[in-house]
Parts: C-alpha cells; sequence; structure tokens
C-alpha cells in the first residue's frame, strides 16, 4: 500500500474563512477514498491543490517519483468535427485497437465511437472521458463531483469502472449511494481539519454520532464525579482528621478531564409551508405530446398524478425529463393534447440551471424579500434565511459571491416564502451537500402538498419517491413497481450488456486496465528487453568513465568525470526500477 500523493500540515484561507488548518491525509495507490465535506468547507480547492492548480498558503504536497495521476476534466477537451476514436487515438496517442478495448468498457460501441464526440449528451461524453483517463494508466484518480447530471445508467457504468480499476481513486461526492458503491474509506474536510476513516461514508457517519453520544456521556459522568469530589473536599478540608483525605481527592479532581466534543455544524432547517390536504389528481394529462418545434420528445401521453404523492420521474438522459416538467410548469407548451391542473393548484418551481441567472448584484436578503409573498414580514424573511445558513452578515453577501451550492440553497429558501401547494422540482439536490440533501428529504416527507421532482441520487429518490414514472422511448409512463425495482431493471441490462461486450472482446482482460492478454504479454517481454539493453549500455559506458576516473591528474576533468557517473546511477537506477516493477508484472 505505497503512498503515492500526501498532504502535511497544510493551510489556506479566503479572507476570514479557513478552509485547512493544519491538515493532513495520505493517499495510496490502492485506496479508493471518498471526500465529504459542507459545501464551502473547501473539497474543490483541496482537489485543485492536490492537483498542482492551486499552491497552500503554508504546509507541503508531497508526490511520489511513481505517481501518475489523472483527473476528470470538467471541461470540454474535443476539436470541432472530431469522432470519439480520433478524440481517444489524439488524447492518449494510442493505436485504435487499444483505444477500441477500453471504449467498449463504458458501453461505446463502434458505432458510437465513429460519430462526432460533440454530438453526444453530456453524459455520452463524460464516458469519452473516462475512456481516455484510462488510457492514460493513471495509479491515482482525483474526480470531483463525477456524478453532477450524470443519468443512472452512466452512474453504474462509472461504479462498474471504479470497482475494477486496480489502483487509487479520490472521489469528491454528495451521492452517499455512489459513494458507498465506489469507495472503501472515507475522508471527511471539516472546520479545516481531514479525518481519514477505514469505511464508507454511512459506516463514517454512524460512527462520528456514536462517537459523540460516547464523549457526551462521558463528559456528563466526569462532571457528576466532579461535582462529589468538590463537595467532599469543601467539606472535609477544615477539618483535621479529614484535611488529608480532602487533600488526595483534589488531586484525583486535578486529574480528571472534559473529552473536548466538537458541536455539529450548523444544519439546513427546510419547512414547507402549511398546505391543506387534498384529495383527487393534481394534474392530468391526455394524448399529450410534447417536444419542440423540430422535434416531438413524448407523444400519446395519458396521465394523472394523485394530490398529496410525491411522483420521482425517471430515464436516461436527454430522453424528456426536463421538457416534460417543463411542459407541466406551462414554460413550455404542448405540441399536442390536453394538460388540466386542478382547481386551485399553486406551483412552486425549481429548474435545475436556475441558480445559474440570479441576479449577482442582488443581496441575499434582497432576493428573498423578492420572492416572498405578499404580507410577508422581515422577521420572516430572516428566519428563514436563517434556518438556510443565510444569518447576520452572511444575509448581506452579494450573490456574485455564493458558491454553487449556497446558490441553491438560495433558490430552496425562496421557494418557502412563497405560497405553493403543488412543488415542481428538477434536480434540486445538485451542488448541495450530504445533510442539506438529507434535511430536503426529509421536509419533503413531512410537506402535505403534491411533489413531482427528477434526481438521479438515489439515496434521495429512494427515501422521497411515493410514486415513479418513466420517461424514455418517446413515452412517459407509471412506472408499475418501486423505485427499487427499476434501479434493479437498469443495474441487469447494464451487467447483460458488459456480458455481452466481453464476449465480443474474448481476448480482454477484465481486471486490469483492459490490456488484451496475449499482446499485453508480447509486448511487456519486448519492454523487458528493451530495458536490459539499455541497462547493460548504461552499464558499459559507466565502467568506461570509472575506468578514466582512475588515471585523470587533473581536478576539473576528475569533476566532470564523477558528475558522468552519477547522472548515469540516476539513470540506472530508475530503469532498474521500472524493469523489476514490469519483470514482477509479466510473472504475475
Amino acid at each position: 500500500m505505497p503512498v503515492v500523493l500526501s498532504l502535511q500540515d497544510a493551510h489556506k484561507r479566503y479572507g476570514h474563512q479557513v478552509l485547512l488548518d493544519g491538515a493532513t491525509c495520505a493517499l495510496a495507490d490502492d485506496q479508493k477514498v471518498g471526500l465529504i465535506g459542507r459545501n464551502g468547507a473547501g473539497k474543490s480547492t483541496l482537489c485543485r491543490i492536490l492537483l498542482g492548480e492551486e499552491e497552500l498558503d503554508s504546509g507541503e504536497v508531497v508526490q511520489s517519483k511513481k505517481l501518475r495521476l489523472g483527473y476528470l476534466r470538467q471541461h470540454d477537451p474535443f476539436h470541432d468535427g472530431e469522432t470519439v476514436m480520433d478524440f481517444l487515438m489524439r488524447d492518449s496517442g494510442h493505436p485504435d485497437w487499444r483505444c477500441g478495448q477500453v471504449a467498449w468498457r463504458f458501453a461505446l460501441s463502434d458505432d458510437m465511437t465513429g460519430r462526432p464526440v460533440r454530438e453526444l449528451s453530456g453524459g455520452w461524453q463524460t464516458r469519452v472521458k473516462l475512456a481516455a483517463l484510462l488510457l492514460h494508466d493513471p495509479n491515482l484518480l482525483v474526480l470531483d463531483e463525477p456524478t453532477n447530471f450524470l443519468d443512472l445508467r452512466t452512474q453504474m457504468l462509472l461504479e462498474h469502472f471504479l470497482r475494477d480499476f486496480k489502483a487509487g481513486v479520490l472521489v469528491v461526492s454528495h451521492d452517499r449511494a455512489f459513494l458507498n458503491q465506489t469507495c472503501t474509506h472515507t475522508l471527511e474536510l471539516s472546520r479545516g481539519d481531514l479525518t481519514m476513516f477505514p469505511g464508507d461514508v454511512d459506516s463514517y457517519l454512524q460512527n462520528l454520532e456514536e462517537r459523540r453520544e460516547h464523549d457526551e456521556r462521558k463528559n456528563a459522568a466526569t462532571a457528576t464525579k466532579r461535582k462529589q469530589l468538590e463537595r467532599f473536599i469543601n467539606e472535609n478540608r477544615a477539618n483535621a482528621n479529614t484535611a488529608s483525605q480532602a487533600r488526595s481527592k483534589a488531586k484525583q479532581l486535578e486529574r480528571l478531564e472534559m473529552i473536548e466534543v466538537a458541536g455539529e455544524e450548523a444544519k439546513v432547517h427546510f419547512s414547507f409551508p402549511q398546505v391543506e390536504p387534498r384529495k383527487g389528481p393534481a394534474v392530468r394529462v391526455e394524448d399529450l405530446a410534447i417536444g419542440y418545434d423540430d422535434r416531438t420528445v413524448a407523444d400519446d401521453i395519458r396521465l394523472e398524478i394523485e394530490h398529496g404523492t410525491r411522483t420521482g420521474l425517471v430515464g436516461d438522459n436527454g430522453q424528456g425529463k426536463t421538457t416534460f416538467l417543463r411542459t407541466l410548469c406551462e414554460s413550455l407548451k404542448p405540441k399536442d393534447g390536453e394538460l388540466k391542473w386542478g382547481y386551485g393548484c399553486q406551483l412552486g418551481v425549481y429548474a435545475q440551471h436556475v441558480y445559474t441567472t440570479l441576479d449577482p448584484k442582488q443581496t441575499v436578503l434582497e432576493y428573498l424579500e423578492y420572492q416572498a409573498a405578499p404580507g410577508t414580514n422581515t422577521l420572516q424573511i430572516k428566519s428563514v434565511a436563517g434556518s438556510f445558513l443565510f444569518s447576520g452578515e452572511l444575509a448581506e453577501k452579494k450573490i456574485q459571491v455564493l458558491s454553487g451550492g449556497e446558490r441553491a440553497r438560495l433558490v430552496l429558501a425562496g421557494l418557502l416564502l412563497e405560497q405553493h401547494n403543488v412543488l415542481v422540482l428538477d434536480e434540486p439536490g445538485n451542488h448541495l451537500d450530504v445533510e442539506t440533501i438529507e434535511a430536503l428529504g426529509e421536509a419533503l416527507k413531512r410537506y402535505q402538498g403534491t411533489v413531482i421532482f427528477t434526481s438521479h441520487d438515489r439515496h434521495f429518490m429512494r427515501r422521497t419517491a411515493t410514486d415513479v414514472v418513466e420517461v424514455g422511448g418517446g413515452r412517459v409512463v407509471s412506472y408499475p413497481s418501486s423505485y427499487d425495482d427499476y434501479v434493479y431493471r437498469v443495474q441487469q441490462e447494464i451487467d447483460q450488456g458488459l456480458r455481452d461486450e466481453a464476449a465480443r472482446h474474448p481476448d480482454e482482460d477484465q481486471s486490469g486496465g483492459g490490456k488484451s492478454r496475449g499482446r499485453s504479454e508480447r509486448d511487456a517481454q519486448k519492454k523487458l528487453k528493451s530495458l536490459e539493453r539499455k541497462i547493460a549500455k548504461l552499464d558499459d559506458e559507466k565502467k568506461s568513465i570509472s575506468e578514466q576516473l582512475l588515471t585523470a591528474t587533473e581536478a576539473k576533468r576528475a569533476s566532470e568525470l564523477q558528475e558522468q557517473i552519477n547522472t548515469i546511477s540516476g539513470e540506472l537506477e530508475t530503469l532498474e526500477e521500472e524493469w523489476l516493477e514490469l519483470y514482477n508484472e509479466v510473472e504475475a
């Protein structure tokens, strides 16, 4: 378990905000680590520091000589008109057969690799980037929010990849289900400190709560013992017969120490408006067709959503979930058919990218005042702001300085100040931390109105949805079973697809980096012989220079020869390490 990247006594701050305060951690080449922490805690900053894109105020990032660092790029690295195969070959420098071997592991078929990469959806482009990443043969991956905007199917493929990946991984994510599926260790960034735990995120959070409760119980017992000792000392120290006992008790009192228990970090408190429970259909659609001027996304839709239900929309990206939600909200006109909301339905809408459209010059308080229903007083607005962690000076912050997670929280806070009995939410969990997503799910379960939402977060969907509607293949239909059943079905489809692809690539090594066993061994043997020739040549050079050094009479000449020997020795050491590593790989 060699450490390939470590952080030592790291300090980093922005203004008054301390992100790293003497933080230390070590990442090995066989650990899969999930990095968690509150929005604004500094997770993305930490990733940039580890990648060398940002400097520490003080402290050190130590990289092993053997580190081959890879990270999932968020930007678009593609050229105009470039096909998937063209990009993979250009980016990796590998031939087409090698790129094809890796591409199929992400369900990128031969037909798909021949298509222009920029014509693909965001989820498919992410698969292409992951294939490119694997072709570089990294031994430590850094993935910052890799599941944002990925559909369930692509998330599951990414999970397959990470579970099979034979090297280290650091994943920043708020998706608990994804972290539990892929990570064996949990690293928490909180209050400037880093804590590593040998277990998944659920185990870590449970352990954290248990330790806090244990320490609080121990402190309560210590406080009781202190009172008993203090009472005995006060009652007996003036008495000659018991003074020595009192002194002994005083020493015991000095030895009693309270355990420092870090208080829980502030939490968001959701409380959606009280609404009158209602019965019957909240919305009914008949023979509905949805889409745009140039294309129809789905048609012949017949659906009823009942008051008081929490209906989760599922389906692959690009199949029409957002289009259907936009049509329900009447921001997109139906192409055909009828859509009818029940009497008195008042919609509150959270759009997927709405937090990017906020007025950057407004303050938090100004935005909430603008969103609030008529008659809402300033005290109520400040109370809602505080429950979303925008209290005091934070309420006066300009929107332009808020992080993505803070903006998402602000939009949700605005929803609470409006009057509505139907919530339509498009990916409300994106950019929210684990605790805030948990709080949102609990609030939606208490809410007595109607909720229609979409989310790729399985933990959130599983806890929140009472009904499931599937969008895909030009259809929008009520799913006849539970969300867990839907997830199981998708997993079976993915597993079968991977088995079918494996059957078409019989020489593929499933456990490694995707190399054909026969070709891999031949290539490795060739490289071993090449290394042996280089080592032999350098050995001969070193011997020749050493002989010259023995007969050198001038100090300057002797110094030059010694420097050459040192250089060759360094090269030899590197080549011998490479030879040994490759030899062990071939033997295995």
